[in-house]
């Protein structure tokens, strides 16, 4: 049976390429409503395989994802993207656009009208930190890469998901920015209480974001708890990271 708690669960599940290479190997985790998931572990471990099988860009070579009770293969693929936010690191704002119509995107499919979009999109830009004033009438190519982030923020929170998906969302900014960004971030989780997977290979913006992490390795999960599980086991690559999270401390305590 499903719990009736979780707003996604994987339930033994793998993930084949065609040509026999697993990505993701017997995943079984259930992430509980309102909580933050950080997805940590190194370039092909499987975190982006395991997000992709959560909006069913994928779909599993065995096993089962569930989303509020239901597995995905049930779900029409487009009426479940829409119930989940999607934030990348690329942000993919449309450059034709202004930054509200950008942020409206979703809701103009679901046919909300016009007005409740531009008070929706004001609303959303004040809660990234950006005066509607001054940004709703820009367009991409007139902000800089944190203010792109923000909107890709607001546009994943547009039509108000009760999920949120960000693959690597901050990685292409610059470390100062980046910290900027993780702590609004955590004040913005705090707010929305909304249930959120996050991927990333930056263990201090884990342990920032994270309610539990899971830790990939070859597909494998290897630990799965709030942060402190991490720091401690004996697993060798959870020591690894556990190492790259006090040698970050260490640096920024000496800056």
């Amino acid at each position: 049976m499903s719990n009736p708690q979780a707003a996604i669960e994987f339930r033994e599940v793998s993930f084949v390429l065609a040509a026999g290479k697993k990505l993701l190997a017997n995943l079984s985790l259930t992430i509980a409503q309102g909580e933050t998931l950080v997805l940590l572990g190194r370039s092909g471990s499987g975190k982006t395989t395991t997000m992709k099988l959560i909006n069913r860009l994928l779909d599993p070579t065995s096993g089962e994802v569930r989303i509020e009770g239901k597995a995905t293969q049930e779900w029409d693929p487009i009426r479940l993207r829409r119930r989940i936010g999607y934030v990348i690191q690329e942000i993919g704002l449309f450059p034709h656009l202004t930054v509200e119509e950008n942020i409206g995107v979703v809701p103009r499919l679901e046919g909300w009208q016009p007005e409740k979009i531009k008070l929706r999109a004001r609303e959303l830009l004040a809660m990234v930190s950006l005066d509607p004033d001054k940004f709703a009438d820009r367009y991409p190519r007139e902000l800089s890469g944190g203010q792109r982030q923000r909107i890709g923020v607001a546009r994943a929170l547009a039509a108000d998901p009760p999920m949120i998906l960000l693959d690597e969302p901050f990685g292409a900014l610059d470390p100062i920015t980046r910290r900027e960004i993780q702590e609004e971030f955590r004040s913005l989780q705090q707010q929305l209480g909304k249930t959120m997977v996050f991927v990333t290979h930056d263990v201090g913006e884990a342990f920032t974001l994270a309610s539990r992490i899971g830790l990939l390795k070859d597909g494998e999960l290897i630990v799965l708890g709030p942060p402190d599980d991490l720091l401690a086991s004996a697993d060798p690559e959870a020591r690894a990271f556990a190492q790259c999270f006090h040698d970050t401390r260490a640096v920024r305590r000496e800056s």
